[in-house]
């Protein structure tokens, strides 16, 4: 059965879904949720890499809290500079949200056995969202890389170009100037946080799903999954956050820091344990709606996908 599906009629047929129609919907739902969250997101990136310019030099802080930030870009930039990045964004969503949710099921179903029958152990789950969370997001980094760098640009001074023109600009340019390889800069890092946020938001939605449905008055509704969304958008976040300021420091500036681990020392000592809880608001903001529209997204697409076959 699908992430929570179970419980269903267990007469004559069974509920059947394609691995493209799995791949299909699970990239069709992140990219949505990508597209109304985006903004977020590119606040986030800004309010992450203005520390380290405030700490160089010392200029004021031009970006304050989440909603400050989104005002200011969109006063200076204009309105459609929140969604910067929302090309590779997308890129990124269909590569790496299709692997990572499409595979989730088939991974999980190996690693318990074809013969398994009941709920997976946690562990189980764990192990199958920390697979396919590697596996997308090294096919899927480079998009990730060109999104950072397109969101971090902000107003430039008159008469400074820009320094790409758009998403597919940008990887030729990166090619050209920095070879292939560039493309997949911090992907150690980025393999480690994206498994184990992979890890955070899979395995705990399909768990909280999993124990909300044993409870009496909860049935496999749009409420539940709402609820089940925001566990795994808030358990995402607090394992995720560390690992994600990490990442936006050495993707923004890679010659600042020798490896994660240097850059992990380097900003506990610097800027103390707060620095990895920055923009836990936002953070949750992002992670807590994007789940939420992913999750309930997902579950009414795969409705779409699937079909009653003779059992």
């Amino acid at each position: 059965t699908m992430v929570g599906m179970g419980g269903a009629d267990a007469s004559k047929t069974k509920s059947h879904i394609s691995l493209a129609g799995t791949f299909a919907s699970s990239a069709f739902s992140t990219c949505f949720a990508e597209t109304c969250t985006i903004p977020i997101d590119t606040a986030k990136v800004r309010l992450q890499l203005q520390g380290r310019a405030v700490a160089g030099g010392g200029e004021i802080m031009k970006y304050r809290g989440m909603f400050g930030t989104m005002a200011t870009i969109a006063r200076e930039e204009g309105a459609t500079a929140l969604w910067k990045g929302i090309v590779p964004g997308l890129h990124r969503q269909c590569l790496f949200g299709g692997l990572r949710i499409g595979l989730y099921e088939p991974v999980k179903g190996l690693y318990v056995g074809k013969d398994f029958v009941g709920d997976a152990p946690l562990h189980k789950k764990i192990a199958a969202a920390l697979t396919t969370g590697a596996l997308a997001i090294t096919v899927a980094s480079p998009t990730d890389l060109v999104k950072v760098r397109l969101q971090a640009e902000g107003k430039l001074p008159p008469g400074v170009p820009r320094r790409y023109s758009g998403a597919m600009n940008a990887y030729s340019t990166i090619i050209k100037q920095e070879g292939v390889a560039a493309l997949w800069t911090g992907l150690g890092p980025n393999v480690a946080r994206n498994a184990i946020i992979n890890a955070a938001e899979l395995a705990s939605y399909d768990q909280v799903k999993q124990t909300l449905l044993k409870l009496p008055g909860f049935s496999d509704n749009i409420f539940t999954h709402l609820l089940s969304g925001l566990g795994a958008g808030f358990i995402a976040v607090c394992v995720g956050s560390p690992v994600d300021v990490v990442k936006s420091r050495m993707m923004g500036n890679s010659k600042a820091y020798k490896n994660t681990v240097d850059c992990f020392i380097k900003t506990l000592r610097n800027d103390g344990v707060t620095a990895f809880y920055k923009g836990f608001i936002p953070n949750f903001g992002r992670l807590g709606s994007w789940n939420v529209i992913m999750f309930l997204t997902l579950e009414q697409a795969r409705k779409l996908f699937t079909k009653e076959v003779p059992a």
